[in-house]
């Protein structure tokens, strides 16, 4: 299976590096080509621009800006994202690779009769994140309700297809996290994405 595999962290050296080169080993180990885009590394520009926003409703959606990454999404088989959650949300970078990427023709088409959309990226069979947070688990998940996952699974994954298999994995209360509890997550995202 082809992977598309997206860093979305601006330290070389963070976590988040070890847990998308852990999920990289994993992947290629099984067999898998992997295609990395590290999105600070590859200096990815997430404002969606003046033009791109205007015509966001033309047919077809004008995509030549981030043709080359548009190419690698529309070439792979799974989508494995590696980022921190920033108050309680994606960084501003992969947010802004939504925006840019998951664009109409891309992603999704606007159904003629309006009101929902149709999934387009029915080549993605996986969706897979890997992520950190700064808070507790109850916190994500009792008090704000989790609303990655959720932004994730009902938005995005939507986008792809119905049949996709779609998992997150995360390392709560990363900022208090020690060593063993570091190692023992990276060696769940090894086991997770060794079972590809």
């Amino acid at each position: 299976m082809r992977i598309l595999l997206v860093l979305a962290h601006p330290l070389p050296e963070s976590f988040a590096a070890s847990v998308a080169r852990t999920a990289r080993e994993a992947l290629e180990a099984s067999g898998h080509v992997v295609d990395l885009i590290d999105l600070y590394a590859e200096d990815f520009d997430p404002r969606l621009s003046e033009a791109e926003r205007r015509g966001y409703f033309d047919m077809p959606y004008d995509t030549s800006a981030v043709a080359d990454i548009v190419a690698r999404l529309k070439a792979a088989e799974g989508l494995v994202l590696v980022f921190p959650q920033w108050w309680f949300n994606f960084p501003a970078v992969l947010k802004g690779f939504f925006d840019r990427i998951f664009a109409p023709g891309v992603a999704f088409t606007h159904d003629a009769a309006g009101g929902r959309i149709v999934p387009e990226l029915t080549n993605i069979r996986l969706l897979y994140a890997l992520t950190t947070t700064g808070s507790p688990w109850w916190l994500v998940h009792l008090y704000m309700g989790d609303p990655v996952r959720r932004l994730l699974k009902r938005g995005i994954a939507a986008f792809c297809s119905k049949k996709l298999v779609f998992r997150m994995l995360s390392l709560h209360d990363m900022d208090r996290a020690t060593e063993a509890r570091r190692a023992a997550h990276l060696e769940r995202v090894r086991k997770a994405l060794a079972a590809v």
